[in-house]
């Protein structure tokens, strides 16, 4: 579980809803390590009319993470860039296989719904529609 999942969802988890102040201290930092992580990419907030950060739940997890990867596992600005990243691709890969493994389940719920069906044309046109046999039928001749 990461930490963005911790925090009540009480709102929407990228709803833009913190100043820096409220942010820095929700992550238990200073608002000029929030502004140096903002300049590295690290956690980029939106910004308001006036230009001022931003910050969503989601925003303050990922800060509350970089700080527990930085003070508690000893890991420099770069690793946690990478392991940031990789969990980024781990999530979007995860999302794309749940909507695919829906695609799959919709696709064979709809196959057993549909019963195989034949339809057969006399000279005159027209067109009867029958069920499969289930044996093969004997052409004539054979």
């Amino acid at each position: 579980m990461n930490t963005s999942e911790r925090l009540p969802q009480l709102m929407d988890p990228d709803a833009p809803a913190f100043s820096i102040s409220v942010a820095a201290a929700l992550a238990d930092m200073h608002p000029q390590t929030l502004r140096t992580y903002d300049r590295l990419g690290l956690v980029v907030p939106s910004r308001a009319r006036g230009g001022g950060r931003r910050y969503s739940p989601r925003d303050v997890g990922k800060l509350r993470l970089i700080q527990h990867l930085s003070h508690e596992e000893g890991i420099n600005l770069n690793g946690i860039r990478r392991i940031i990243d990789l969990q980024s691709e781990l999530d979007e890969t995860r999302h794309r296989l749940d909507e695919l493994a829906s695609l799959v389940r919709q696709f064979a719920e709809q196959r057993e719904t549909m019963a195989p069906r034949v339809f057969a044309a006399g000279s005159s046109g027209y067109v009867a529609q029958g069920r499969r046999p289930r044996r093969p039928l004997a052409l004539p001749g054979s």
